[in-house]
Parts: C-alpha cells; structure tokens; sequence
C-alpha cells in the first residue's frame, strides 16, 4: 500500500505594466527538472499557509496577489529509496507578482521568467504542463474585460 504525502505550491505570473504586457511564469530549476515553488504541508498549517510558505523559503518572494477560484490538484506516484512507494498529491494556487528578484534555497540552481510556450517547452513532467495550461486559459478567462451588451448583436 502507498504511503500518502501531501504538497502545496503556486504557480506564479509576472504582467509587466501597460496595455498588452506580456506575462510571464515563474519556474524553478532543481537541477535535475523545472517546477513550480512547492513543498510539504505541515501538520499544523493549510494547504495555502503552505504554499505561500514554500514560495517565500523557494524564492524570497512574499508580496503575491493570489488569483481567487484557480485551485488545481494533481496526484502521482513515485518509489522512495527508504519509503517505497509513496502517493503524492499536490494542490497549486495562482498568484501574481511585480517582484521579479528571485532568492533561491539550496534546493535550486536556477530559475526563470518565461512567456507561456517557453514555460510549457521548459517544464519537466506532463502534471506540471498540464497545471501551466489550465493556469493559462483560466488567467485568459479572468483577465479578459466583460463584454457589454450592446457590443454583441445578432443581426
């Protein structure tokens, strides 16, 4: 039977400032696959207390503008040298920030700042690209402006 861990994160965005700005993802090279900043929940803290930690300790970034309604679990399995076989799950929040210095941990040689193809080409496992498009298409949905009614007619 496998061991179950749990796992909070957040997939972070940069817009740079003016109409049609870019935005930008924020991943994180652990020397061996990118990913986003992401860690363990403790016993005593919920899933985003944990998310919002793991992103300070992982980047030193602390002023983020969470997206409200973007939640996004993911489960995998993967064997443990000392653990054996161990059941992750993994809940990710969006977040927005105008701070792009990033301070790594010790668990990071790198990290960047890529538009949407290249964060998708760069990432590492098919959970995470699948979290970067859903992250994609629902910042797609949020930011677009609500239409007025007059601007849409059926002639």
């Amino acid at each position: 039977m496998a061991r179950r861990e749990r796992s909070a994160g957040v997939v972070v965005f940069h817009r740079g400032r003016g109409a049609g700005a870019p935005v930008t993802f924020l991943l994180l090279d652990y020397g061996k696959h990118w990913d986003y900043a992401k860690g363990h929940v403790d016993k005593d803290e919920d899933d985003l207390s944990a998310a919002l930690r793991e992103l300070r300790e992982e980047t030193g970034i602390e002023d983020v503008k969470l997206v409200p309604g973007f939640a996004k679990e993911i489960a995998y399995f993967f064997r443990h040298p000392k653990r054996g076989l161990i059941r992750k799950e993994v809940i990710f929040y969006l977040a927005q920030t105008q701070d792009t210095k990033v301070t790594l941990s010790h668990e990071h040689v790198g990290y960047a700042f890529l538009p949407f193809d290249q964060a998708l080409k760069r990432l590492t496992f098919p959970t995470a690209k699948q979290v970067l498009r859903e992250a994609n298409d629902f910042l797609g949905k949020a930011m677009k402006p609500p239409m007025n009614a007059d601007e849409h007619r059926c002639d």
